[in-house]
């Protein structure tokens, strides 16, 4: 290979400035979780154990190892302490619980008498703000719709600013779903209301339109970081209450009209149509893109429809860019209202305990990364491009190149239609699932089934991912790209021998056989983000050395 003289003063160069702000070890873990090897006696005695110590604050975990033992005793009894815990939720009217074990329940075919299934369904349907099919307030008018919009106000106290004081205040718009006083708005406008981190001051309210000089105090019921979502409660009975409409009937060139507050000017109607329906700016599903004009104070209004229906709730502008303006689609929230709202307590007067916390939504995933998998130009499936070891995807039989069809018995052709379930369930969940693999003795695709188990989705999915794999796989889900050591003397090098599609890696214009240096690797919790330094041999430039910086979001929406 050719020395050129300039370019290794460069490599010198950038490596010493990589030294000066990175960490100087990449931090790998020393061994990987391996599969449970169920052959071994011993191993299948200490698995029953630890069955049986799940069993009782995790019953569902306990149940969905054992369907991996094919021991039919242990599953028997699993199945009926899951059970049992069904009947006591139920009774308590706890829907969030019953949720749960009902559906773990059915992916292993228990069956439920008919009382139980009367009574669950009612359970979900009896009083979930937004969910209920009759609106006795529906808006009558354009007119009534923005009465059935109101200002959020969000006092923070006095900042200072050049050593004078000012109002801190956060304005944002909502909408009432419900008479009983429940509305919805953006959590990022309640941010201060339920962040632990905060510690200043910040009260809550709500403004009318029809009477805009009375704070109306109001609290959070429940709240979604992840999508942006809130769900807020004022003691008062509104004039008009929105219905939620159906996003899937919205499409690109559709007429909408967005109210809120813009710069604190209540009441404020702009209109413009759907410029987009699959806008990925969040880590789960996709948004609407608008052209309707949106402002600041916007954040949390209805973008409704000509029949006068929530289509999406607005979130984010460009405000530098006219018309860049974008909502969330309104099935994500009739997902998400079951698990935001809480019944409230009978009144008791004598009943002096403390408001209960409000209730931070907890998303499930299975430990995993894939795409949409398409053939020719239809969607075909979720393609497994990486399965965590130890997650539940690998537990539960999933690897590298399988492509899910069904989960729960509904179709699965693109990565959002499983978000779009994930959405419906909760953290220690488990679903039937079938898939495409290839079979083990040829390459003919064959079509398997398993159960799975939803894991809580942490805030950084890939630092955990990072911590429990080597650099080989874990730089798959973290910048699109599989490596392998190119010595085992040179830990540090690798070659690529993968590339996805629409991945930083591909971006990068990196293809197979590159050479790539990792020198160090650098977690930033504060901009939430992960940064490898790396000394690149492209195969396509005549192996020149490029210093490059690499960086990839600690959440992204192909993690599932």
């Amino acid at each position: 290979m050719k020395i050129n003289l300039n370019k290794g003063v460069f490599a010198l160069c950038l490596l010493a400035v990589f030294e000066l702000f990175s960490c100087r070890s990449l931090q790998q873990p020393s061994t990987i979780e391996q599969p449970i090897d169920y052959s071994n006696y011993d191993v299948v005695e200490a698995e029953i154990k630890r069955i049986r110590d799940f069993a009782e604050k995790e019953p569902v975990r306990a149940l969905w190892r054992a369907n991996f033992l094919g021991r039919e005793d242990i599953k028997s009894e699993c199945v009926e302490t899951v059970y049992r815990k069904f009947k006591v939720a139920l009774y308590d009217k706890d829907y969030l619980l019953a949720s749960k074990y009902y559906k773990s329940l059915k992916a292993v075919n228990h069956t439920f008498t008919r009382d139980e299934e009367t009574k669950f369904h009612n359970l979900y349907l009896s009083s979930v703000p937004g969910l209920n099919a009759t609106n006795n307030k529906a808006p009558k008018t354009v007119s009534d719709c923005m009465h059935a919009t109101v200002t959020i106000w969000v006092d923070r106290g006095i900042k200072v600013r050049n050593g004078a004081g000012y109002p801190d205040i956060i304005i944002g718009s909502g909408f009432f779903i419900d008479e009983r006083g429940y509305l919805v708005t953006n959590h990022h406008v309640i941010e201060s209301m339920v962040d632990s981190k905060y510690e200043g001051y910040s009260r809550l309210y709500v403004k009318l339109l029809s009477d805009p000089d009375t704070k109306i105090p109001a609290k959070v019921v429940g709240y979604d970081s992840v999508l942006d979502l809130a769900l807020l409660k004022v003691e008062i009975v509104p004039d008009y209450v929105l219905s939620l409409g159906s996003s899937s009937d919205l499409s690109i060139g559709d007429k909408v009209s967005a109210i809120g507050t813009p710069i604190g000017l209540e009441g404020t109607l702009t209109s413009g149509i759907i410029s987009s329906t699959d806008r990925k700016l969040q880590t789960m599903g996709n948004v609407f893109q608008i052209d309707a004009a949106v402002n600041s104070g916007n954040s949390g209004g209805p973008l409704i429809d000509q029949n006068m229906k929530v289509q999406a709730i607005v979130f984010a502008g460009m405000l530098q860019f006219q018309g860049l303006n974008f909502a969330i689609p309104v099935e994500y929230l009739k997902q998400l209202l079951p698990y935001m709202y809480r019944p409230e307590p009978a009144k008791d007067e004598n009943n002096l305990e403390e408001e209960p916390e409000s209730l931070q939504i907890k998303h499930p995933w299975i430990c995993a990364y894939g795409h949409t998998m398409r053939t020719g130009n239809k969607k075909t499936g979720l393609e497994v491009q990486y399965v965590m070891p130890g997650g539940s995807a690998a537990l539960s039989g999933l690897k590298m190149g399988d492509v899910i069809t069904e989960i729960d018995g509904i179709i699965i052709k693109t990565i959002e239609d499983f978000q779009m379930y994930e959405l419906s369930a909760q953290p220690g969940t488990m679903v039937s699932c079938k898939y495409k693999t290839k079979a083990e003795s040829d390459s003919d695709i064959v079509e398997k089934s398993c159960l799975l188990y939803f894991e809580e989705r942490p805030e950084s999915p890939l630092t955990l991912i990072y911590k429990s794999d080597f650099i080989d796989n874990s730089f798959i889900p973290i910048f699109g790209m599989q490596v392998t050591r190119s010595s085992s003397e040179i830990k540090k090098v690798y070659k690529i021998t993968k590339v996805i599609r629409g991945t930083v890696a591909d971006e990068m214009s990196f293809s197979e056989n590159d050479q790539l240096g990792v020198y160090s690797v650098k977690f930033d919790n504060e901009q939430k983000y992960i940064m490898a330094q790396v000394m690149v041999q492209r195969r396509k430039k005549g192996l020149i050395d490029v210093g490059m910086v690499l960086t990839a979001p600690y959440d992204n929406p192909y993690y599932f």
